[in-house]
């Protein structure tokens, strides 16, 4: 059966918590641009426009440094549902306070609202990410965060662009509708907020510390328990880092290098924003509804190489001023900027979907909204940086914005390997995920069903060519230490990928016994720790394509779990038409190392109901992967 993450666009788990995150995103951007344009509508001075450009950031993002580490506390302790309907009540609040500045014409009072909106954000942000392990299955994460950042990015942009035209087409009622409007959306996304099933809290007996200093150092260091977490959420503050930089350069290189007016800069913006919610809804497809950490590489060159060409496309000023959107794309050279602005997008969706999908797959359930509020304080940090080298780069070196783009790349580039290198599971992951894409069409049957979300299982296969582990890693969202042939394990390349992915070479009993009792022990430590282990009972590829005994190992594996007093599920798989494929023993010695006979060949992975530990044996255990395999060699 054909999955979508659009399905959950009509479930009730999903659909309210989307629309409000979605109109908070859109509410916000309304009120931020309907203040601009009051300012204009008052005809300001510049000096005063240039006041509110520079204070009305720092207003929004200083609550996420005040309160974040209170906002996560709360976030773990409240059951989700109510405390989202709790921050819409507040944003009611905040809203009505800002139609009386509107009314008004009052900047202090709307800046007063702005800090109030920041306030809110800071509260909702750890809860609008911590919910969705609770209400989306593991297979669901990439999915669902997927619609969650298309859904942001194209609020935050409608958001914009009718925001600043409440002014220009109401005119002198300007104001009361800029009143109307934010209050009305506010009261929309409480309502909605009703309609979200309860969610449990992650720690509902912890104790409050409402000592910020103290509580803010406390959360970011849970965001650093886990290599794999830490890197997720310094590449996510990464992320917010290039927006930032990217975004706010744009309204000038809309005028300086493209030639064009406001509505160019929102063409831009929406360009940007458009990319980002194609690479993100693009993430399920990609990765087979796994957590795919293989894209983030994809995601993180992508926007490099797209960056450095936004730099060679238009290096110097545009050749004609006031421009509008049509003009601008029928000018020489347009297309290439249209499509660099996109390309930026859709690898940024490549880069910070998977990224939020791996924190909230890897942290404990009931330390989630902590981490989350860790890495938002984090990401205020690089927001500010981002801020102050890009003023920094124009004001004091004299860049101009591409050279801004240029230096944006190459950074870009130099934080991904720095990365990449101290987690290579990053790296390991986009080449098994490009060789496994490359060669094979996947379909998988049972494995959300049957694999488990958390806690310790044996996955026993078929094996068939030695690409068999890494189709696997790609189909099961769970790292997964796999014990194989010690000679498979030492395969050029594939040998650094298996070392990577903590796979537990294995000998026979006569070969090296003292390398078989070495990954005996591995897997029951594995298991012990709650981890997935995956082993081919066969011992050996098969020569003829069929299933060959099992043997006893995994009788031995089991009794040592049973003997410590875990009963460990066993989950049968089996490979479906890989007989044949590149890498399996079909041909002779000369003929292996060949394409597929068909391009992409179309290979399933099934999974078949857990037995327990105590059930298991080798006999039955084969006989239920030869009836999952079936005459499907």
């Amino acid at each position: 059966m054909a999955h979508s993450q659009f399905d959950l666009l009509r479930q009730r788990r999903f659909l309210p918590y989307f629309i409000v995150q979605a109109l908070g995103a859109f509410n916000d951007n309304v009120y931020r641009q309907a203040i601009i344009g009051l300012l204009a509508y008052m005809a300001v001075g510049s000096a005063e426009m240039g006041l509110y450009a520079n204070l009305a950031p720092a207003i929004f993002i200083l609550p996420f440094f005040l309160f974040s580490a209170t906002a996560g506390q709360i976030a773990e302790k409240l059951e989700k549902q109510r405390l989202i309907v709790i921050t819409t009540t507040m944003e009611i609040i905040v809203m009505s306070l800002a139609a009386v500045g509107f009314l008004l014409k009052s900047m202090p009072i709307l800046l007063l609202a702005l800090f109030g909106t920041g306030l809110q954000s800071t509260l909702f942000g750890p809860v609008k990410y911590s919910i969705l392990p609770a209400v989306l299955k593991p297979e669901e994460l990439t999915g669902g965060n997927g619609l969650v950042e298309m859904g942001t990015s194209v609020a935050i942009l409608l958001g914009m662009v009718c925001g600043g035209l409440i002014f220009q087409l109401a005119g002198d009622h300007g104001p009361q509708v800029a009143a109307a409007t934010v209050v009305l959306l506010a009261i929309a996304g409480n309502t909605v907020a009703r309609r979200i099933p309860r969610v449990e809290a992650g720690d509902p007996t912890l104790k409050v510390d409402w000592n910020v200093l103290r509580e803010s150092w406390r959360i970011w260091q849970l965001t650093r328990r886990q290599l794999a977490v830490r890197n997720a959420v310094l590449g996510v503050s990464w992320f917010w880092f290039v927006g930032t930089m990217l975004t706010a350069q744009l309204p000038v290189y809309a005028q300086t290098n493209l030639g064009g007016t406001q509505n160019l800069y929102i063409f831009a913006l929406a360009l940007f924003s458009v990319g980002v919610g194609i690479g993100s809804i693009s993430c399920e497809k990609l990765s087979s509804r796994t957590v795919e950490i293989g894209l983030v590489p994809l995601g993180a060159f992508g926007i490099s190489a797209f960056l450095l060409d936004l730099y060679f496309a238009r290096p110097g000023q545009a050749l004609a001023q006031g421009l509008s959107v049509q003009a601008f794309i029928q000018m020489p050279g347009s297309t290439r900027i249209i499509l660099d602005l996109i390309g930026i997008g859709v690898f940024t969706g490549f880069f910070v979907v998977p990224l939020f999908a791996l924190i909230q797959s890897r942290t404990p359930k009931h330390e989630l909204a902590r981490v989350i509020s860790g890495m938002n304080i984090q990401n205020a940090m690089f927001i500010v940086l981002a801020a102050l080298l890009g003023l920094g780069a124009q004001r004091l070196l004299g860049w101009s914005i591409p050279q801004v783009f240029l230096a944006l790349a190459i950074a870009n580039t130099l934080v991904a390997l720095w990365i990449f290198s101290i987690v290579p599971e990053f790296f390991m992951r986009f080449l098994s995920w490009l060789l496994v894409r490359t060669l094979y069409r996947l379909e998988l049957h049972g494995i959300e069903k049957h694999v488990p979300d958390e806690g310790a299982a044996l996955l026993v296969c078929n094996h068939v060519s030695y690409m068999d582990a890494l189709i696997l890693a790609a189909c099961i969202p769970r790292p997964v230490r796999f014990v194989m042939y010690y000679r498979i394990f030492d395969i050029p390349v594939l040998r650094w990928i298996f070392r990577t992915a903590r796979a537990i070479p294995i000998a026979g009993a006569r070969e090296d016994p003292e390398i078989m009792q070495r990954a005996f022990d591995a897997v029951d430590a594995a298991l012990a720790e709650g981890e997935l282990v995956c082993i081919f009972p066969e011992g050996a590829l098969t020569k003829d394509g069929q299933i060959a005994p099992f043997k006893p190992g995994v009788e031995k594996i089991l009794a040592r779990a049973l003997a410590r007093g875990q009963d460990v599920p066993v989950v049968p798989m089996a490979l479906r038409n890989m007989w044949g494929s590149m890498w399996s023993r079909r041909d002779s010695r000369l003929g292996r190392m060949r394409l597929p006979r068909r391009l992409r060949a179309h290979i399933e992975v099934v999974a078949g109901e857990p037995i327990p530990a105590a059930n298991a044996s080798a006999a039955l255990l084969e006989a239920r992967v030869r009836a999952l395999r079936g005459d499907w060699a």
